[in-house]
This record gives C-alpha cells, sequence and structure tokens, in this order.
C-alpha cells in the first residue's frame, strides 16, 4: 500500500460517519495519546518500569500503526499529500545527512 492508498482508506473509513474529521486539535491529541501508549510499551520493555503482574504486553506493530492512522486522519483534515510530503523530507535527509555517518 502507498502512503497515498493509506491516506484513501483512512478518508474512506472516516467518510462514512457523519461526524467526519475530527479537528486538528483533537487529533493532535489523539496523536499525543497514541504515542503515549507507544511510549509506555517502549518503557515496559526496555526501560526501568516494568510491567505490573497483570499487564499484557502491547503489540508495538499495532501501536504504530495506530500512530500512523492518526497521522493521516490530521493529514487528510489539513489536505496534505503525505507521500509528496515524505519524498521531499527524504531528499531533505539525503543531502544534510550524506556524510553524517559511515555507509555500509
Amino acid at each position: 500500500m502507498t502512503i497515498r492508498e493509506a491516506q484513501a482508506a483512512v478518508d474512506a473509513w472516516i467518510s462514512r460517519f457523519e461526524e467526519g474529521y475530527w479537528p486538528p486539535l483533537a487529533n493532535l491529541a489523539r496523536l499525543v495519546e497514541e504515542v503515549g501508549e507507544l511510549a509506555r510499551e517502549l518503557n515496559h520493555r526496555y526501560g526501568s518500569k516494568p510491567k505490573k503482574p497483570d499487564e499484557h504486553e502491547a503489540d508495538l506493530a499495532l501501536e504504530l500503526a495506530d500512530i500512523l492512522f492518526v497521522l493521516i486522519a490530521l493529514a487528510n483534515e489539513q489536505h496534505i499529500d503525505l507521500e509528496a510530503a515524505f519524498e521531499q523530507v527524504l531528499a531533505k535527509y539525503r543531502a544534510r545527512d550524506a556524510q553524517r555517518w559511515t555507509e555500509r
């Protein structure tokens, strides 16, 4: 699935409902909540905060996908072509960081 296809899939899902897209600040709050869930899981796995005995291990892939969904929703609501923007960001990194690390 391309980024454009993902944006279309999120739009198709959200467009099914009368409420439609949430306002930008509500989506930002959702994004922060989702990033917090990822941070909590990573802290349990690799940090100094062990899980409680009754807590289950979260699926990192699904936590990342939740973040991606909200990012796409925010981009869609703002009429941003994430695929084009991501290509620009990759070009920026290629130019800026080309000599920063040792290539394989």
